[in-house]
């Protein structure tokens, strides 16, 4: 139930907290994603994110979109659970089941899908870049593939007091997983695959539960240099026939709702 007053006071006040928490933003600035100095911005995503305590690699602009996509579909009462494939140590979906216990939504699943294994191998001769980047150092050494193990993942949800039924894990690549996964209906998909099969994957295997009125994020759809993430979402969408408009949270991660 969303009311006014002290209520929404104390929401608000809670998912400030939940962001900053999860960003790692209590006491520390996150690095600026827009800095056009990208050995600058690298060099403070690292010590930032991978060797820092974050939760989450989404800087707040992200956060804030994620919190307004879910406010949206339960103020308006769009049907349907909450998906994020790629979840690395599970930050957004962390905050996903936080939006949903501050609004005291009891009805809907945060699923969490993930191998859980780090990134897949991506396909050398169809997409030789995702494959240079894989095998290069920094996803191998810095990186180190994107792993977070399950056990990580459910002990981040536990410290925050949100590992509950209306969580729920889907681990393995996300085609078959994603499809054969009791879900009836979506109402926000987050997807954070990196790679155009991942991405792909996930378009194919869950848009079809998307509610009208849902929303879809694509967190790499912006990225060029490593990733044919783009290539992937414009083939589904063009094949689909998909005209809703792409909205830009930032430079790298688009929205769209369906409609």
């Amino acid at each position: 139930m969303i009311t006014g007053g002290k209520d929404s006071d104390c929401r608000n006040l809670y998912l400030e907290l939940l962001k900053k928490s999860l960003t790692d933003t209590l006491f520390a600035k996150e690095p600026n994603a827009e800095n056009p100095n990208a050995a600058i911005y690298f060099a403070g995503f690292v010590d930032h994110y991978i060797k820092g305590r974050a939760v989450t690699m989404l800087p707040m602009c992200r956060l804030n979109n994620l919190q307004n996509c879910v406010a949206t579909i339960i103020r308006e009462g769009i049907p349907g659970d909450l998906i994020e494939t790629g979840v690395w140590r599970g930050g957004a979906t962390i905050f996903m089941r936080g939006l949903l216990k501050a609004y005291g939504d009891e009805n809907r699943t945060v699923w969490v899908s993930d191998s859980f294994e780090g990134l897949p191998e991506p396909d050398k001769t169809r997409f030789p870049k995702e494959a240079a980047f894989h095998h290069g150092g920094i996803m191998q050494r810095v990186y180190r593939r994107m792993v977070a193990a399950l056990p990580q993942v459910c002990a981040n949800f536990e410290a925050y007091g949100l590992l509950d039924a209306q969580v729920q894990f889907l681990k393995g690549w996300f085609f078959f997983f994603n499809q054969t996964a009791p879900i009836e209906k979506l109402a926000v998909m987050r997807i954070d695959g990196d790679y155009y099969e991942s991405t792909m994957d996930a378009l194919t295997s869950l848009y079809d539960r998307l509610s009208r009125g849902g929303f879809v994020i694509v967190d790499d759809y912006g990225e060029d240099a490593w990733t044919s993430c783009r290539l992937a979402v414009d083939e589904f969408r063009e094949k689909r026939g998909i005209r809703d408009p792409l909205f830009a949270v930032d430079s790298k991660c688009y929205w769209w709702r369906r409609t």
